[in-house]
């Protein structure tokens, strides 16, 4: 049975524009194309923060796979799509394993570039699936443009976060921390928000068909109903305000774990730990960066006798040693209630980071090829119970940590007593003077807005940050500066909906989405 072409802005009747790129492998510059509309993503996050310029960048993507592609043809644009993505967005592991972990620079880039390779391999699927479906169900280019490519973009993302322990960093929905979509943050979270900005990027190109008006209708109607779900409050302030101390202490990275420096570091963080009270003193991921056990006799004892004196409660960065002589990264708490010498609370961080806190099988060979201290490590158990300081209850997360939002939104419905406010401790000082502290920022944001708690970062050098509910900023001290944020900040109680279902509510938006495109494929087949 043969079929009619469609011609860009003839109606809506084929499943391809042209034929003759069913089967064909890109061009080198084709894919050159792809991969440098990948990489512009990377000015729709932070610190540029152009998030519009994402869904041009989608939609340049969804016109070249959507306008007429077999699978083959839509992985090879995918893959190209994802590697420019990722490259952009994640260079700055660059200055980690070459100024930090000794790599050489060739070897780095590398590395860099391999990894882009695999993580393209999420686009791949995106644009191959999507297309392969498109096939299967002879699907009209609305249904595909509007429907399918945006719930496997979203899919994609999703498997990239999770997969071989996941690294979601740079999915597409944290760019709109500020934008109107960000009100759906709390209803589907951050991989709920790629698919509908995705959506958007859907409506770009439907405007190169006759079904331009209903495109433009549906973008408005997006848009618009995302402003008003940030009027929106899930959750309430509870109990009595408490006055925070986040330290930010300005440790060189070739500094850090050099002996010679050691004393200079811990008589630092003391000093700054017992300059003022406050009822949370809270210290960046491994702000002393050796052992309890490694530590000058009395530091810890010191540090508790002030706790106490001053009823202050105290959150440090450190690693620990288990008695299987395993170290962990980890932040315990002195509180003002305890004797001198007793164990108080502990957090292990649960999600290490491969290549930096864990050794993936058959990759210790890399690993040596590096001088990254503390790179072999034991996590943590998935639900640890939060910290209480007075009437609020404070749940650590350690780095990266706070890019898995399912974690935490899990550690909060699982909880006997949800926590009332958030603390995010890292070190990226790994990273030098990139965009990496910005986008962290951003990441704790998103954390913030779906699940209606605050958060507070302390950090090395930024970005120590206080972080309301709504994932508004309040305070933030400059970056690369030694200095202590000082604030009163009051907890939240409540779950919202993404807490409370966690990404199954971005899969149901994304099944219903391919269901109904399966629909449209039925109809079109039953009509023709």
């Amino acid at each position: 049975m043969l079929r009619r072409r469609t011609q860009p802005g003839s109606p809506d009747r084929s499943t391809a524009t042209d034929p003759a790129n069913r089967g064909a492998r890109p061009s080198p510059k084709a894919l050159v194309l792809m991969a440098l509309a990948g990489a512009t993503s990377l000015l729709s996050f932070q610190p540029f923060g152009w998030w519009p310029l994402q869904f041009l960048s989608l939609a340049y993507f969804f016109y070249q796979v959507g306008m007429g592609t077999s699978p083959r043809r839509g992985v090879w644009l995918g893959w190209a799509f994802g590697f420019g993505w990722s490259v952009a967005g994640m260079h700055w592991l660059y200055i980690a394993v070459t100024r930090f972990g000794g790599l050489p620079a060739i070897l780095g880039a590398i590395a860099i570039a391999l990894l882009g390779l695999y993580m393209g391999l999420f686009g791949a699927f995106a644009g191959g699936a999507a297309s392969w479906l498109r096939r299967k169900w002879s699907l009209p280019v609305s249904a595909f443009v509007l429907l399918v490519l945006p719930a496997v973009w979203g899919v994609s993302e999703w498997m990239r976060g999770w997969i071989f322990t996941g690294f979601p960093w740079a999915a597409s929905g944290y760019a709109h921390n500020v934008s109107p979509l960000a009100g759906y943050a709390p209803i589907v979270g951050v991989y709920g928000l790629g698919v509908l900005a995705a959506l958007c990027a859907g409506c770009l190109v439907m405007l190169t068909q006759r079904a331009r008006w209903p495109a433009i209708g549906l973008l408005a109607a997006v848009m618009a109903a995302g402003f008003g779900l940030k009027q929106v409050s899930w959750t309430q302030e509870v109990g009595q305000p408490v006055t925070v101390r986040l330290l930010q202490g300005d440790v060189r990275q070739d500094q850090k774990f050099d002996a010679a420096y050691l004393f200079e570091i811990i008589e630092r963080y003391q000093a700054m730990i017992t300059a003022a009270p406050a009822d949370l003193i809270a210290t960046p991921e491994t702000a002393i960066p050796v052992t309890p056990q490694q530590l000058p006799d009395g530091y810890l004892d010191a540090l508790q006798g002030f706790a106490r004196q001053t009823r202050s409660h105290l959150m440090i960065g450190i690693p620990t040693l288990s008695h299987e002589g395993r170290y962990a990264n980890s932040v315990i708490a002195l509180d003002p209630r305890s004797a001198a010498g007793t164990q108080g609370y502990l957090y292990n961080k649960f999600h290490l980071v491969p290549f930096g806190e864990f050794i993936p099988p058959g990759f210790r060979w890399f690993t040596d090829l590096m001088s990254i201290p503390l790179g072999d490590q034991t996590r943590g158990e998935p639900l640890q119970a939060p910290f209480p300081v007075k009437d609020q209850l404070v749940l650590p997360n350690i780095c990266y940590e706070d890019a898995f939002g399912e974690e935490i939104a899990a550690q909060l419905r699982n909880a006997a007593k949800p926590a009332t406010l958030l603390l995010n401790v890292s070190n990226l000082a790994w990273y030098g003077e990139s965009v990496a502290i910005p986008q962290h920022l951003q990441i704790s944001q998103m954390r913030a807005i779906e699940t209606g708690r605050p958060m507070l970062r302390s950090t090395n050098n930024g970005a120590t940050a206080i972080i309301d509910g709504r994932g508004n900023v309040v305070q933030r001290l400059p970056f690369y500066e030694r200095g202590v944020l000082a604030a009163t900040v009051r907890g939240t109680e409540g779950l919202t909906p993404y807490v409370r279902a966690g990404n199954l509510a971005f899969l149901a938006l994304g099944g219903l989405m391919l269901l109904g495109a399966w629909i449209a494929g039925r109809y079109r087949n039953r009509v023709s």
